[in-house]
């Protein structure tokens, strides 16, 4: 319990309830942000153990994982107060690609395909990409090209690296594309999906709460890893964002942030939007 209310006391932020804001000309401590003295984050809480939702035992939700505990990190290394927007993770690369936010961190892949509408930092957080099924259903898959069949809907959250591997990978196959992970989860327990693409952590962490699904196919991709989207144009952030992240990882931060998320996550969670009260 120390842990956990040492990592929501870490987790200080504000939901944003308005549009209005600066300019996006203010300079804090040598950088440029949307709001002067504030780093604005866009995040999708559906994302165990990157982002999500930790319930307590009174039944009050408070935005947990690795991402938020970074983005806290961050902010206070370079003095800004955080604010985090949550949001699905297709509105996440709309709104750091519009420069509505500072950075989008999501669990997102440094995909060469994003490079023109958002700028990369420096990983962050190594991961792999998995296929994955229910018990009962490995037989149907004994190799991943196996998936790749008309007769099978393989899933994969929208926008997403998940999506690109199962065009890639499956795409013979029924590819049904879904807002949310935990979308995905539902429609593979309920047996509408045969398969899904998922990132392997979020998968595991995810099997913990779901002891049915299996994560069954390590799937190969040249640029493993986590990275946070920054608007483009900002070389001083993406710069004071490295040296924050680098700072994180030589100081042991970040292993203590990974090891609290993935405790938090084996309780009891919420994964999804949640309105302002």
């Amino acid at each position: 319990m120390k842990k956990i209310l040492s990592l929501f006391l870490a987790l200080t932020m504000v939901i944003c309830l308005c549009a209005c804001g600066g300019t996006g000309d203010d300079d804090n401590n040598g950088v440029r942000t949307v709001k002067a003295g504030v780093l604005t984050v866009a995040t999708s809480p559906d994302f165990a153990p990157y982002e999500f939702y930790a319930i307590d035992e009174n039944g009050n939700h408070q935005l947990a994982g690795f991402d938020p505990a970074l983005a806290a990190y961050i902010a206070d290394y370079l003095g800004l107060e955080l604010e985090i927007i949550a949001m699905d993770f297709d509105g996440v690369l709309l709104e750091v690609s519009s420069g509505s936010v500072d950075l989008g961190m999501a669990g997102l892949s440094p995909d060469p395909n994003r490079e023109d509408a958002m700028s990369f930092s420096d990983l962050y957080y190594m991961g792999g990409q998995s296929f994955v099924t229910v018990k009962g259903n490995e037989d149907k898959f004994p190799t991943l090209a196996s998936a790749n069949d008309p007769a099978f809907s393989i899933g994969a959250q929208t926008a997403s690296i998940q999506y690109d591997l199962a065009l890639d990978n499956t795409p013979d196959a029924d590819i049904v594309m879904l807002t949310k992970v935990t979308d995905i989860i539902a429609e593979l327990v309920t047996g509408k999906l045969d398969g899904a693409f998922i990132e392997t952590a979020v998968a595991e962490c995810y099997a913990v709460s779901y002891p049915d699904l299996v994560v069954l196919h390590e799937v190969d991709y040249d640029t493993e890893g986590s990275a946070i989207g920054i608007t483009k144009g900002n070389a001083e952030l993406l710069a004071a964002v490295n040296e924050a992240i680098a700072a994180a990882i030589s100081d042991g931060s970040m292993d203590i942030f990974i090891a609290e998320a993935y405790e938090l996550a084996s309780g009891k969670v919420y994964e999804g939007l949640i309105e302002a009260e």
